[in-house]
C-alpha cells in the first residue's frame, strides 16, 4: 500500500467510498500479500505483518495510519458480492498509486491479485469480478502471481490511448480516457 495522493477524495471518485456495515471480519489478506511504504509504516509484499496474529491485528486500536484509511475495492464497491472478500475469493483488488510507471495505464490502476492457492479462474470468481471491476474509465490489471496482464481498456484502445492518433471508430473512447488521465498528469498528447 503506497499512500493515495494528497487529495483524500481520489479513491472515492474513482471506485467508491467506504460500504457502510462492510467490515474486513477475519480478513487480513492485505495484512500479507501487499507491500507497505508510508512514513509510518513499511513491509514488503508477501510477509505477514508484523502485528498480525492468529486473532488478526494485535495493535488494531493504535495501528498505523495507512492500515486506518486503506481499504480494498470489496471494501468501496458495493455491487462486489460477500463472496468477493479477498479471503473468501482468493482475490486481493486495490487501486493503486505508482510513482514512476512503466506505461500511463499504471499510473492509477485497479490492479487484481490472486492469492497463494487460490481458485478463482477456476471457480469462475476472477472473470467475474474482472466483469464488474472494467466498467469506468480506470485500468483494470490482473496478476496471477506470475504474469501482469491488462484487461481493461482493450488492448486497441490502450494503444491508442499511450500513442497513436485513434481511428475514428474508437476517438471517443480514447478521448474519454484521456481526459480522465490528465488530472494525473500522466496522459500522453495526442498526435497533431
Amino acid at each position: 500500500m503506497t499512500p493515495a495522493p494528497t487529495d483524500p477524495d481520489i479513491e472515492t471518485m474513482l471506485i467508491g467510498p467506504v460500504v457502510p456495515g462492510r467490515a474486513c471480519g477475519d480478513c487480513t489478506a492485505c495484512c500479507t500479500h501487499l507491500t507497505v511504504n508510508s512514513p509510518d509504516f513499511a513491509k514488503p509484499a508477501g510477509t505477514p505483518c508484523r502485528h498480525l496474529s492468529t486473532g488478526g491485528c494485535a495493535i488494531h486500536a493504535t495501528r498505523p495510519h495507512i492500515c486506518r484509511t486503506w481499504f480494498c475495492v470489496w471494501r468501496r464497491r458495493a455491487d462486489l458480492p460477500d463472496a468477493a472478500r479477498p479471503d473468501r475469493s482468493g482475490l486481493l483488488v486495490s487501486l493503486n498509486f505508482v510513482d514512476r510507471p512503466s506505461s500511463p495505464l499504471e499510473a492509477v490502476s485497479i490492479n487484481v491479485r490472486m492469492l497463494p492457492g487460490s481458485d478463482a479462474i477456476r471457480s469462475g470468481m476472477a472473470a467475474a469480478m474482472l466483469d464488474q471491476l472494467c466498467d469506468r474509465l480506470v485500468p483494470v490489471w490482473f496478476s496471477d502471481g506470475q504474469e501482469k496482464m491488462l484487461m481493461h481498456p482493450a488492448a486497441d484502445v490502450a494503444r491508442h490511448i499511450v500513442s497513436a492518433t485513434p481511428p475514428p471508430s474508437l476517438a471517443n473512447e480514447v478521448a474519454a480516457w484521456r481526459e480522465r488521465y490528465a488530472m494525473f498528469d500522466t496522459a500522453p498528447a495526442a498526435d497533431d
